[in-house]
């Protein structure tokens, strides 16, 4: 087939696609005939495979012919799915409305249930005389690890599966310590802060999420002790909860507080006599806590000699989780209203 024949089948199927769009008032059945000529194996496309046939010289002048009749075909293509637009919106305009009728009523929102559960325990610990503190969720390693007693050949930062931005300085988070940190460096002693917020972790399962939401707890001054940390949480838990709970501390390692705890609830749902949710044990765990190691207060220029301090923390989807007794952490982060509604 020559150039010549070639360029005059193209202006034939243009003429011919022009020809069979025109009566169409359907989406799909443009959008369908707009594949029969420019599909995979359309019309255009299966006269395209003459081309490579032609002598080099007549491929420029095929190939701009071909450019013509595609660039026809999609222009009358969007302008009728413009057209069908226009036309359904000239139907909605033509509708009668009755303004008279009563509005459809729209539901009230409310706020999400860990932002509950957060400004709940924000107004908890404010009645020990807490202040809330606030830092960057995009921190520097100095902040989240080193400050913290945990260098970079620590063991325990394999507890803690970060999310590096930047190399091996610049991380998302794994917790709120990096407030503490930052409020002890701006701020002298007697310290009272709580830090709730986001923290990122490379860890997903049913009662884990890579993004998660802590409350963290400092107090520095003084003559502080672990009768005054434990009393703290026992404050919390019997106001969280709505009951009188007891608290226990089990001895456990973190390296930012010396000695550290495990912090253990009396089970909210079987007062401690076994159930599912404590799995028989009567025992709830919710945290962490300690002393503030004076390694600590080292970096920050407190004096370890004169002051001690007491820090905790816990996530607020588990305090959450068992409250309501709910069973997968994912809940709280799927929209699903019909689980939302209920709190």
């Amino acid at each position: 087939m020559s150039a010549n024949d070639l360029i005059s089948n193209l202006e034939r199927l243009g003429e011919e696609f022009l020809a069979a769009i025109q009566p169409l008032a359907d989406e799909q059945a443009i959008r369908a005939a707009h594949a029969q000529f420019l599909g995979k194996k359309g019309k255009v496309s299966e006269l395209m495979k003459e081309l490579g046939r032609l002598p080099p010289g007549d491929r420029p002048l095929v190939g701009a012919a071909v450019n013509k009749v595609k660039q026809r075909i999609e222009d009358r293509t969007a302008q009728k799915l413009e057209d069908l637009v226009n036309a359904a919106a000239r139907a909605d305009l033509s509708r009668t409305v009755d303004v008279t009728l009563p509005a459809r009523p729209v539901g009230g929102g409310h706020l999400h249930l860990i932002t509950q559960v957060r400004l709940e325990a924000v107004q908890i610990f404010s009645e020990l005389g807490f202040v809330v503190a606030d830092g960057p969720q995009i921190e520097t390693d100095w902040h989240t690890f080193e400050a913290l007693a945990i260098p970079k050949e620590h063991p325990a930062r394999d507890m803690q599966d970060t999310f590096y931005i930047s190399g091996e300085e610049i991380l998302l988070r794994t917790h709120t310590s990096p407030v503490q940190v930052r409020t002890m460096l701006t701020q002298p002693p007697p310290i009272r802060i709580v830090a709730p917020g986001h923290a990122y972790r490379r860890d997903d399962d049913a009662t884990h999420s890579p993004m998660f939401t802590q409350i963290e707890g400092l107090a520095v001054d003084e003559g502080l002790s672990f009768a005054d940390l434990k009393g703290v949480l026992i404050h919390f838990v019997s106001r969280f909860f709505q009951r009188d709970l007891t608290v226990r501390l089990r001895p456990s390692y973190f390296p930012f507080v010396e000695p550290g705890a495990e912090v253990d609830m009396q089970c909210s749902f079987c007062m401690g006599s076994g159930c599912r949710v404590c799995k028989g044990t009567g025992w709830v765990e919710i945290g962490g806590s300690g002393m503030v190691d004076p390694e600590v207060f080292a970096q920050v220029n407190i004096d370890a000699e004169k002051y001690t301090g007491f820090a905790f923390g816990m996530g607020l989807e588990r305090m959450a989780m068992l409250r309501h007794n709910v069973n997968d952490i994912k809940f709280y982060y799927e929209g699903d209203v019909r689980f939302l509604e209920q709190f």
